[in-house]
């Protein structure tokens, strides 16, 4: 009997010895998937690079628009893992800075952005997903509206035009209200 019972003990521990090393297996297989660029990350590489902005904004649905120009610089970061955006320009004749990182999130399978400026203290963040037939990522998310410190409703189409021009387009939706457009920047490669 004695026999038997240190026999099943060793089969139990080889069997959780066993089971515990295919378990870190697995998950080490499934941070090497998480963490590894794929062809998503080297398409978002692809827009690296200096950029001019031509913006295009409106205050409210009904206000006339407002244009100005700006500059951005896409730059690939963490080996390749994110994008750092970074931009500056002039709104209503004070200078603006913004600074944005642009990640694909492999497990979630969703591209993921936030955006922080010289103009607010928050950080808006969106989620969306890439469109490969209309080269196309909308993204979904909210920014606070500092008027009544409540989150407003954000939506980004940003376009993939050609190899030199890209246009981003902003939709807001205010409490109560209907969705507008707010902005849209076309950029062009410099």
């Amino acid at each position: 009997m004695k026999k038997l019972t240190l026999f099943v003990c060793a089969l139990a521990i080889g069997a959780l010895t066993t089971s515990s090393y295919a378990q870190t297996e697995a998950e080490m297989k499934a941070w090497m998937d998480y963490m590894t660029p794929g062809d998503v990350h080297k398409m978002m590489a692809s827009w690296d690079g200096e950029w001019k902005g031509d913006i295009t904004m409106w205050m409210a649905p009904e206000a006339p628009p407002t244009k100005s120009t700006g500059s951005c610089t896409n730059k690939m970061i963490m080996g390749g893992r994110y994008q750092l955006g970074t931009f500056t320009g002039d709104f209503s004749g004070m200078p603006f800075e913004g600074q944005s990182t642009l990640a694909y999130d492999n497990a979630k399978k969703k591209f993921i952005s936030t955006w922080i400026d010289n103009m607010g203290t928050g950080v808006m963040v969106l989620e969306g997903t890439w469109n490969p037939g209309s080269k196309s990522l909308t993204t979904n998310g909210s920014c606070v509206d500092p008027m009544t410190g409540k989150d407003i409703k954000v939506r980004e189409v940003f376009t993939v035009v050609d190899d030199k021009t890209q246009k981003m387009e902003m939709f807001m939706t205010p409490a109560g209200g209907k969705e507008y457009k707010s902005m849209e920047i076309l950029f062009t490669r410099k």
